[in-house]
């Protein structure tokens, strides 16, 4: 028997909140290029004005270090826990003001922030020829060592970023002060929150086995490791059923998730494993081959709304999607193995600067191709994964990398405690996002709150979330099943 919508379900409000986040249309490419901007700056700003501080959870001492001279001893769970909260002020406050209350000057934001981080630059670049002995990693060290730092800055910031945007959109959506050009596009568009499976699928693919040249695993093996996600995926689905949260049926489907689309990519790349060097080619192919068919009308299947009775039909969008995701992956594949970990990487990739302005001519590329693709093949569709979107995601997680790539001008490849946290705790945090997302919905009228309120809700909702994850960091809890 179907829940009364008044007295019985948890959660009453479901279809005002599902028709909150229908559809919509999303923003400018140029919007949400700005928005990846913000993150990446900060983070290299945050750096510009960081001591050399080591925090070590297994000492009663911790040093903090400036100028290699001045050394002060704190309790480490007194200076862990401030330096969190300086983290969280300088990354995830800024960020979040910049995605609700400061989204009409994003552009202004992005473009002072860029002049500020140009000026941090230019004064740290002075001060490398000025003054040899500052305590500042020169710029040959990053150099002498590219490709381990490169990896080092894509695996801990790029994926830290990724995540820090997920968590706090996924609740900001429901709220009024988070503009609506920002939530999930309902058919085709470029918002936000679009891109964010696309640049986790692609942010995993750049530093996967295959990029590094280790042989795959075998497909026991692959559903083994897959299997936690498979769970996770079966154990949103009974839990969005059983409290009757909103879900967007035209997002995945009426049973299929993100979980899933992970799960699939993973085990479709074990059972068709070639060798790295031809990933690009057959993900070039897939991602052709799939617009082909969505032109010649798998498009207006996927697009409408009717549905059958089978399973096919009922999860339409996150079954047939899963070759854009899959092509897209194997061109990570691709390019991580080229740019990083190749054989031939040492002798094309001879300076610093050299690598920083092929990824900046590849980040301009896919930009402009993916606006020729908008143009004239198909409009950009995160619900179908079309080759505009697929091209769209590559030059934003590109352009992400570019940006922190920069950091070699000030002071080499460092990481912010927050930032650490969470990527030592990846799935967890995202859980943990998830549950707490959950709680809120289900305590709160978000549809309804002021924009006090909602700013409120949503910086205790953001620091209860960077506290958590930081103290699990502290007590080195992490939530891995493989």
């Amino acid at each position: 028997m179907a829940m009364d919508s008044t007295g019985n379900s948890f959660n009453p409000n479901k279809l005002l909140k599902e028709q909150f986040v229908s559809n919509l249309t999303g923003s400018s490419m140029l919007e949400i290029c700005a928005l990846l901007t913000v993150l990446p700056v900060l983070i290299l700003l945050g750096q510009s004005f960081s001591f050399n501080c080591r925090i070590d959870p297994t000492t009663t001492e911790t040093s903090l270090k400036k100028n290699d001279n001045a050394v002060v001893g704190l309790k480490n769970w007194r200076l862990y826990a401030a330096t969190i909260t300086v983290d969280f002020l300088s990354l995830l406050l800024p960020f979040l003001l910049c995605i609700t209350v400061l989204a009409e000057w994003i552009y202004a934001c992005a473009i002072l922030l860029m002049l500020l981080l140009g000026f941090f630059i230019a004064s740290r670049r002075y001060g490398y020829s000025s003054n040899a002995d500052d305590g500042v990693c020169s710029l040959r060290t990053i150099i002498s060592s590219y490709r381990v730092a490169v990896v080092c800055i894509h695996v801990t910031d790029s994926k830290s970023i990724l995540m820090t945007i997920t968590c706090l959109c996924i609740l900001a959506v429901d709220f009024k002060i988070f503009p609506r050009r920002y939530a999930k596009t309902e058919t085709y568009g470029t918002s936000l929150m679009d891109i964010g499976v696309g640049l986790f699928v692609l942010a995993n693919s750049l530093v996967s086995r295959q990029a590094r040249g280790i042989s795959t695993m075998k497909l026991k093996s692959a559903l083994l490791s897959t299997s936690p996600l498979i769970f996770l995926g079966f154990a949103r689905l009974v839990t969005t059923t059983s409290v009757d949260y909103q879900v967007h049926v035209g997002e995945y489907g009426v049973h299929w998730n993100f979980f899933f689309t992970l799960a699939a990519v993973s085990i479709l790349t074990t059972i068709i494993n070639i060798q790295t060097q031809y990933c690009g080619i057959l993900g070039s192919l897939i991602l052709v081959g799939y617009q082909v068919c969505l032109m010649l009308g798998l498009n207006k299947y996927m697009l409408s709304n009717e549905r059958g009775t089978d399973i096919i039909s009922l999860n339409k969008e996150g079954i047939f999607s899963i070759f854009g995701y899959w092509g897209m992956y194997l061109v990570g594949v691709h390019l991580g193995s080229y740019l990083f970990f190749g054989s031939h990487s040492n002798a094309m990739l001879r300076s610093y600067k050299w690598a920083m302005i092929r990824v900046w001519i590849l980040t301009l590329s896919f930009w402009l191709l993916t606006m020729f693709l908008d143009k004239y093949v198909e409009r950009v569709s995160r619900r179908m994964c079309n080759l505009a979107f697929v091209t769209l995601v590559l030059a934003l997680n590109l352009q992400i990398l570019a940006i922190l790539m920069l950091s070699a001008y000030i002071g080499g490849p460092k990481i912010s405690t927050l930032e650490e946290a969470f990527n030592k705790n990846l799935l967890g945090s995202f859980l943990l996002a998830n549950m707490l997302t959950g709680m809120v919905n289900l305590c709160f009228d978000t549809l309804s709150a002021s924009p006090i309120s909602s700013l409120a809700i949503l910086l205790g909702y953001a620091f209860t979330l960077s506290a958590i994850v930081g103290l699990a960091d502290f007590y080195r809890i992490k939530l891995k099943f493989w």
